[in-house]
């Protein structure tokens, strides 16, 4: 019987893109580019205001936009919900997210509750959030990953970026680099469960991390160049996301081993350090080439074991048997039930996590 084809996806991504050196005074021209009217609203914080939030409003207002300011805290629900209250109020016609990965995410919530397109502006690189179209809000003491709106233009100033602390660029790293693992885990269900894939966003989430795996050695603390190397790698990761139309392509057993370490041990490390030792724990459970990845991240400076992620060696232990647990309906190498104790310590012993 003949049928017809009636395959359809929606894939959005950013429109304009600017990246390098000095292009943080070119986000007013982009926002004449798109069209904007009116007033604008810039989502930030404290430090990130003056680090770059300042430039933002001066930029702007050169181009004849009223803007207003609207600081903000971590990202937590009750953040989106006390911001986007002040942006009712405001009634702004677009929105300028200036900040690190929470403030993003929280100007992700807003326009997507209010209908606004936004810009992305990062002060920092410390994951592949930048313009993805997922956000990560913590409610009743967990993240959450929550379907939001993808930047309609990212403004990434290398400059401003390479003056945060080094420890940022180096999670933002480790995040894209566990990419590698997140592939197979979806490579895997695939052929366990026949859950459909993307080639395209595969290609896209391997390219970025094979590009950091193989500049590892080029990234180092006070270098502007290494900001360059990384920034489009998150930027492109976080397309991949909206290609596949879900975090598949980033996201698998090692981000679910990092919120189970949230859950255990919160506050210690950052989230990309988290899912680069993650990732060095889910390659030797593939069989793969571990050592490789630790080595990577070695050579970047982001944490290799327990001591390094600021935990205790239980800790490491508790959150793989604890991690399938995390997202039940993503099928990744750690199965239905997860690690018994006895292999998730032999696990940490061979790789030297702790």
């Amino acid at each position: 019987m003949d049928e017809s084809f009636s395959k359809a996806k929606a894939m959005v991504f950013p429109r304009n893109v600017l990246a390098g050196h000095g292009v943080l005074e070119d986000i007013g021209d982009m926002c004449k580019s798109f069209g904007f009217k009116g007033e604008g609203a810039i989502i930030t914080g404290k430090t990130t205001g003056k680090l770059a939030g300042d430039k933002v409003y001066v930029s702007l207002v050169d181009k004849g936009y009223g803007v207003q300011t609207i600081e903000t805290g971590p990202a937590t629900l009750e953040n989106v919900d006390e911001a986007t209250d002040q942006c009712k109020k405001l009634d702004p016609g677009f929105l300028v997210a200036v900040g690190g990965g929470s403030k993003i995410d929280i100007t992700k919530m807003v326009a997507v509750d209010m209908g606004l397109p936004f810009i992305s502006v990062p002060t920092s690189a410390a994951h592949d959030g930048i313009a993805s179209p997922r956000a990560s809000i913590k409610t009743e003491g967990r993240s959450k990953s929550i379907k939001a709106k993808v930047p309609l233009g990212v403004v990434a100033d290398t400059a401003v970026l390479s003056k945060a602390p080094y420890r940022s660029l180096a999670s933002g790293c480790a995040d894209v680099i566990s990419n590698v693992n997140a592939i197979r885990d979806w490579k895997l269900a695939h052929r366990l469960r026949n859950e459909p894939v993307s080639t395209f966003a595969i290609t896209m989430a391997e390219m970025t991390a094979r590009v950091i795996l193989e500049n590892a050695k080029s990234i180092k603390p006070n270098l502007e160049e290494s900001v360059w190397i990384a920034i489009r790698p998150l930027i492109v990761s976080g397309v991949a996301m909206s290609v596949a139309g879900t975090s598949r392509p980033t996201s698998g057993s090692e981000h679910m081993f990092s919120h189970a370490l949230d859950t255990i041990a919160p506050g210690k490390a950052m989230h990309g350090e988290q899912c680069g030792v993650g990732t060095i724990l889910m390659t030797n459970l593939y069989g793969g080439d571990w050592q490789s990845i630790r080595n990577a991240l070695l050579d970047i400076g982001a944490p290799t074991s327990a001591k390094g992620l600021g935990v205790e060696d239980e800790d490491i232990i508790n959150a793989l048997v604890m991690a399938h647990k995390i997202r039940p309906e993503r099928y990744t190498i750690l199965g239905d039930k997860g690690l018994t104790p006895e292999a998730a310590q032999r696990l940490v012993s061979v790789t030297k996590v702790v």
